[in-house]
């Protein structure tokens, strides 16, 4: 079994076993989440450690076709969003085949680390997957603290 089938593997064994994490959509225009879960997150809002990485999966369907998809990731602090890099940005590269179809649900999967020189802060994360038009296929908010 490859790596990238290992992950995705995982993250649905997640899913069948996980709370969904309470999220906010912030402007999915051309897809709808269904699901959000953070692993390991036991309680709401997760504690993220620093040194740490999530596996952060998303369940939605689309309403556009898409050659491509790119995710955005922003902690937003004070109303302010800044930057959280992500190891992956490319969506097709987080378990998503494409081209994107229409009509069809996806299961979304990827890493959010949290690097030790972090602060110790509660923020909310903003997430957003865009299509191959800049469109959000979804914008999720969920709101964590980095102890």
């Amino acid at each position: 079994m490859d790596c990238r089938t290992a992950t995705i593997v995982f993250a649905l064994v997640a899913l069948t076993c996980a709370d969904p994490v309470k999220f906010a959509d912030c402007g999915s225009t051309v897809g709808k989440v269904s699901l959000v879960d953070i692993q390991p997150c036991p309680s709401q809002p997760c504690k993220l450690q620093k040194g740490q990485s999530y596996a952060v999966n998303v369940t939605f369907n689309s309403i556009v076709e898409s050659k491509t998809s790119t995710a955005v990731v922003h902690g937003v602090v004070a109303g302010i969003p800044i930057p959280f890099p992500i190891p992956v940005e490319d969506g097709c590269k987080s378990g998503i085949a494409c081209p994107i179809m229409s009509q069809k649900s996806y299961h979304y999967v990827n890493q959010l680390p949290v690097k030790a020189e972090y602060p110790a802060i509660k923020l909310v994360v903003e997430w957003e997957l865009r299509d191959d038009s800049s469109k959000d296929l979804f914008c999720i908010r969920f709101p964590v603290q980095i102890v």
